[in-house]
């Protein structure tokens, strides 16, 4: 081969070497996440997510790019934030909770959606039918409302004098508030104790809802599940252990955050099933085709030494039940 016709032929290879690089990069699929929350507050949820995905053979930054978006708690920014991630023409968008899978499910007829909520997609009104949800749209459901009045019966076990139980709840949460309360009122009545509901929207309104408890001689709280109030797990945590308040809950990570006692399913594995769901969607698959799965690993957990702070002495009963005891 002649000297010039070799230099020519460099060339040529030094020029398509970043072209199929750009063309690769171009290709590579790309999923929005969309959450009410700041990612500090679910950066354990996220690693579920991730393995759902490496699960299904994607790895963030290698083969997918995963673009997130956090409403910092500010659930009125979640309508834009969804619009932005339809006008980057994403595969797939990810949604944690009502309020972003709704903003998600408004922005786009198009773009599959995967959720992960806590209340029945069906009465949400999200999917017609749990086996075939049809549309654009399918998911997981962790059963956070529909596991309410047990939650409740396990509080008053840990605290068998309470009589009095102030219930916070978050009344944007819409339709899955409200199934938690008629579920923790029918549990209320079963085992013969008094509940008052106190509502909160803000971090403001959280500690003047205990103020209110601590001088009502509350005897117990039980923490409705929403994406807001589990973003401001820390200050529920505190705010229990100064009013010296048992409390409970209905995710792990409050426990981990000081609270008492929580009971449900797994949040970080909902979050591990989203990812795989979505990759099966990178694969090919379509929503319609994908039913809406129910969580069933559920977990009791229990704060020990939130427990000796409280003076409360954990029943063996509960001690044996529980899937983690943190000391």
């Amino acid at each position: 081969m002649r000297r010039r016709e070799f230099v020519t032929l460099l060339g040529g290879a030094a020029t398509a070497w970043p072209l199929a690089a750009r063309a690769q990069q171009v290709t590579m699929p790309v999923i929005g996440l969309l959450d009410s929350r700041p990612l500090d507050a679910i950066t354990d949820r996220l690693r579920g997510f991730r393995q759902g995905l490496k699960d299904t053979g994607y790895v963030d930054g290698e083969n997918v790019a995963i673009v997130y978006r956090f409403a910092e708690n500010q659930d009125d920014r979640l309508p834009t934030l969804a619009a932005e991630l339809v006008s980057r023409h994403v595969a797939v968008i990810a949604t944690s909770g009502l309020q972003p899978t709704l903003a998600a499910k408004a922005a786009t007829k198009t773009i599959p959606i995967v959720f992960l909520v806590g209340d029945d997609p069906v009465r949400l009104g999200l999917v017609p039918n749990l086996p075939r949800p049809g549309g654009n749209i399918t998911g997981i459901n962790v059963l956070s409302s529909e596991l309410a009045g047990k939650r409740l019966e396990l509080l008053r076990e840990l605290v068998p004098q309470a009589a009095r139980i102030a219930v916070l709840a978050n009344p944007a949460n819409g339709a899955a508030t409200e199934t938690q309360l008629k579920d923790v009122g029918a549990a209320a009545r079963a085992i013969g104790v008094q509940i008052k509901i106190h509502n909160a929207n803000t971090s403001a309104e959280i500690d003047a809802a205990f103020e209110t408890m601590s001088r009502e001689r509350a005897d117990a709280v039980f923490v409705t599940a929403s994406t807001f109030l589990n973003g401001r797990r820390v200050q529920l945590a505190q705010l229990a252990a100064f009013h010296r308040l048992p409390a409970s809950y209905g995710d792990r990570d409050y426990v981990e955050a000081g609270g008492l006692m929580s009971y449900g399913t797994s949040t970080v594995d909902g979050y591990r099933q989203v990812g795989i769901y979505t990759g099966r969607i990178l694969n090919g698959a379509k929503p319609t085709d994908l039913p809406v799965l129910q969580s069933s690993k559920i977990e009791l957990v229990i704060n020990a030494q939130t427990a000796r702070m409280l003076g409360l002495t954990v029943p063996d009963k509960l001690l044996v039940a529980a899937d983690d005891v943190i000391e």
